[in-house]
């Protein structure tokens, strides 16, 4: 099934798909003044649609501030949307109180950026990974211990590690424990928000081949964020770019990196180092800063910095839609293709 994007979800059965956002909405209100009054609004994540099939992943790739860990969050519902609709299995999780949530929270998981403070320094590994199955009662006191053990030998780690702290282990080795926590409880949905970014480059291939043999053994689905781009290429079916809180461009990922449409994204790809020292690419250098998402420019939120735009651009904020040429699932937001 093709990557959905921009709320459309024409012919589509939603219990076809384990995740859909539709037209998400998060923003975080400005104070200030005598009484902190709201005075603005910062438009972190601004009407996202996507969706995200059972065993899949889903990469999101953009520049660091625009959005993307924002997203995560909201998916998961650490941080209340401000407006849309997030179902997962066909369920609309979106106003569910605290209560009705944790059956869900069972299914939806997380791998934080940062494996040094994410992991609480007062907790042994045990304690760490039993919490979760403590917290929704998972079997027995000996079933919760067997469970432990299993966890760390599904990440490559022997028991040796169950009474240590965090601050004894690697960064990696941090992360793996991060990522036993978030299997623990089997979830169906995993938000890796840049679970390699702080790793040495010979630790992130040790992580990224774990988690596509966690995908491959478990069927697990995947919202992987990144700005990596070479990462993103390599863990991804489907590839979103965002840019100010927006999906901009959304296809599969041999697609995307094959032929990006969207002037951002050929200014992404453009930057992706190539290995072999004969071959040349004309690199795409953007002007300008990333505008304020308290403060975002009218029309296209790319046009200040796009060399391409147009008098349309400045005024008139385009849709997505899929460029001419494209298989349905390729779809672009900008006007250069209408």
């Amino acid at each position: 099934m093709s990557p959905i994007a921009g709320g459309s979800w024409k012919g589509v059965t939603l219990t076809e798909l384990l995740l859909q956002v539709r037209d998400l909405q998060k923003y975080f209100p400005v104070r200030g003044g005598l009484f902190r009054r709201v005075q603005a609004q910062v438009r972190a994540v601004d009407g996202v649609s996507l969706s995200l099939e059972t065993g899949q992943t889903y990469g999101l790739v953009g520049e660091s501030g625009c959005g993307k860990s924002t997203l995560g969050r909201a998916i998961l519902r650490l941080h209340e949307p401000t407006a849309g609709q997030i179902r997962l299995d066909g369920a609309d999780i979106t106003q569910l109180d605290r209560q009705a949530m944790l059956p869900y929270r069972r299914r939806m998981q997380m791998i934080f950026q940062d494996p040094y403070a994410s992991l609480s320094p007062r907790r042994t590994v045990a304690q760490t990974l039993r919490e979760p199955l403590d917290l929704h009662r998972i079997g027995t006191r000996a079933e919760r211990d067997a469970r432990v053990h299993e966890l760390l030998d599904v990440v490559g780690m022997g028991p040796r590690a169950l009474n240590r702290y965090p601050h004894e282990f690697s960064g990696g080795q941090r992360q793996r424990i991060g990522i036993a926590r978030a299997l623990a409880l089997d979830p169906s949905l995993i938000v890796a928000d840049e679970p390699v970014s702080a790793l040495d480059v010979s630790v992130q291939s040790q992580v990224l081949n774990l988690v596509a043999d966690l995908q491959r053994d478990r069927g697990i689905s995947f919202l992987f964020i990144a700005h990596d781009l070479a990462v993103i290429q390599q863990v991804s079916d489907v590839v979103g770019v965002m840019y100010l809180g927006k999906i901009v461009e959304s296809a599969s990922a041999s697609a995307i990196y094959a032929a990006p449409k969207h002037p951002y994204t050929q200014a992404l790809m453009s930057a992706i180092p190539v290995p072999d020292p004969a071959l040349q690419r004309t690199r795409i250098v953007l002007g300008g800063d990333v505008p304020s998402p308290r403060n975002p420019p009218p029309g296209c939120p790319f046009h200040p910095r796009c060399p391409q735009a147009m008098d349309r651009c400045r005024s008139e904020v385009p849709t997505l839609k899929r460029p001419a040429g494209t298989e349905g699932g390729h779809l672009v937001s900008c006007h250069l293709y209408d």
